[in-house]
């Protein structure tokens, strides 16, 4: 672990407009050595002691880009500007030292794990979307704080609102109809079967992802802990499995929005969190398919709505899906910075 001494007092004691600084918990050492960081940076006030900002870097086994060696940044967080340009400015620094070309964060050290800003909210604060469940979430500040230090915009990802349940695609019928004509049954989720099913999910996962943007190949053990604890959660009908014979070729990952519960709200919305399919035109339409048996299945649960979430702007496949449906209700931003 590496700090950064700074005297904040000083900066206090000046004219400076700061915003009140949040407090934000360290992370575990625990956290650390499961996402395997290569490094772990603090900004500590030489007066109090007290952190002022962290975040880690990773440059060993990272997202592979075109032409560029990324550096990523991830478990982001400061308690006021000066702190934050201080941190980024010096671990930029670091990652340009070790030969990367690119500095990328916020990402928790590969997209299986946390990673974008929140960076725009469809309507007035009023009328916004509460955060729905598994979303990611920050600071309304922080990603002005990183365009401070020089950061830009290097993907944007976009979550929808689709409030008529009822609606299909016009494309569906005929798509199902050759898809079953080629042996493609849909199932939901066989709770009993779980661990089988979610093994299939994992070898699908690492043969539909590997031409997405920033995929960074994961252990299957890596990958069973990040879906173990959501087994309790699954509702068997949100989750849609798409096999052709003994091999599975699509899935639609789906979840109740808990965060209503968790408001104390009605649970009136479902969420379309994960869509894959096998490459190839044997799969052609499935993504369309899948996506409106999760509508009708979570219609016939009672759900009024659901968030089709966080899909890739660069994915016009997703972008078109989504569009026929529903509106955006929330922009996220990931950012890069050349070194």
């Amino acid at each position: 672990m590496k700090s950064i001494t700074f005297n904040a007092s000083a900066i206090a004691a000046t004219d400076l407009a700061l915003p009140a600084s949040p407090h934000f918990e360290a992370i575990a050492i625990s956290t650390l050595q499961q996402h395997a960081c290569d490094e772990h940076w603090q900004v500590i006030d030489d007066q109090t002691g007290a952190a002022l900002a962290r975040a880690s870097l990773w440059w060993e086994n990272v997202p592979s880009v075109p032409d560029e060696k990324l550096g990523v940044i991830g478990h982001f967080a400061a308690a006021f500007p000066e702190a934050s340009s201080e941190l980024l400015n010096c671990i930029c620094r670091r990652l340009k030292e070790l030969g990367c070309t690119l500095a990328v964060g916020p990402m928790d050290g590969n997209t299986w794990r946390k990673y974008r800003f929140v960076t725009d909210i469809q309507g007035n604060l009023e009328t916004a979307e509460p955060l729905f469940f598994l979303e990611p979430h920050n600071p309304a500040i922080f990603p002005t704080w990183f365009e401070a230090s020089g950061f830009e915009s290097f993907a944007r990802y976009t979550s929808s609102l689709i409030t008529d349940l009822t609606k299909e695609d016009p494309r569906v019928a005929r798509a199902n109809e050759r898809l079953q004509g080629n042996g493609i049954v849909i199932k939901p989720l066989e709770k009993d079967k779980f661990d089988q099913d979610l093994e299939a999910v994992y070898h699908l996962s690492c043969q539909s992802f590997t031409q997405n943007f920033l995929y960074t190949p994961i252990s299957l053990s890596h990958f069973l802990k990040l879906y173990q604890p959501l087994r309790e959660k699954m509702v068997p009908e949100l989750v849609q499995l798409a096999w052709h014979e003994d091999k599975l070729a699509g899935y639609l990952f789906g979840i109740p929005d808990f965060a209503q519960l968790q408001r104390g709200q009605q649970l009136d919305t479902a969420i379309a969190k994960t869509l894959a399919i096998l490459p190839g035109k044997t799969y052609g339409g499935l993504g369309a398919v899948l996506t409106n048996v999760f509508h009708r299945n979570a219609h016939a649960l009672g759900y009024k709505r659901c968030i089709h979430a966080l899909a890739y702007e660069g994915n016009g496949k997703a972008q078109h899906l989504t569009a026929f449906f529903g509106t955006v209700m929330r922009h996220y931003t990931l950012f890069s910075r050349r070194l």
